[in-house]
């Protein structure tokens, strides 16, 4: 696969591709943020990259090998992002978000600043992360308190996590529930407020 760059595709400078990808039409990648002209921050996209049309990704990203976004994927500044990680059309990150080896976001997920999410780490489609208990406090703009997935946990579609919560390893929110507190490592849990279901292991699996 060549490096090849649509004609429509804006590239800005600091931009470097390790190797070979596909910049899809109107994507615009190493956009400086506000009040930042980008000249002297780097934004590096490993090789084998797929960045489908529309895609915004902001300046001082650091980005690994078989990167994939769907359409209108937006992916402000300054995150760090491993290998073979899928980010899809609609999904939001928001800025100093770490994202491990193999991370999938599915459409129109929201990954806000500060969060982690370790190798594997799942977010179905529309799924929410958050990291500011009190919107409109200026406490909480500048000490937000981030969301911490495990490796390979999971989250279903519409699910909501609060604030702080971390996701223990190999652990599985059900689609729809609403996180308030910690969830052990290998469980399952549900419901608004998400409660304990049953240990991983004894899930269904064909």
């Amino acid at each position: 696969m060549p490096l090849k760059i649509a004609s429509t595709a804006i590239i800005h400078d600091g931009v470097v591709f390790e190797g070979d990808a596909i910049v899809e039409d109107w994507c615009i990648i190493g956009n400086p943020p506000m009040g930042n002209d980008g000249s002297k921050v780097s934004t590096v996209i490993g090789d084998g990259a797929i960045i489908r049309s529309h895609t915004i990704i902001y300046s001082g990203n650091h980005i690994g090998k078989n990167f994939r976004t769907g359409n209108k994927a937006n992916i402000r500044e300054n995150n760090t992002i491993g290998n073979d990680v899928s980010i899809g059309t609609n999904a939001v990150v928001e800025h100093h978000v770490t994202l491990q080896n193999g991370v999938r976001l599915h459409s129109q997920s929201y990954v806000p600043e500060y969060c982690v999410l370790e190798e594997g780490a799942w977010l179905g489609p529309n799924a929410v992360l958050t990291n500011t208990r009190y919107p409109l406090s200026q406490k909480d703009k500048t000490s937000p308190h981030p969301v911490h997935m495990g490796k390979e946990a999971i989250v279903g579609a519409n699910a909501t996590i609060l604030p702080g919560v971390h996701l223990g390893k190999n652990s599985i929110v059900g689609a729809g529930s609403v996180v308030t507190h910690n969830v052990e490592s290998c469980s399952v849990v549900a419901g608004n407020p998400a409660v304990f279901i049953k240990n991983k292991e004894d899930l269904p699996y064909e």
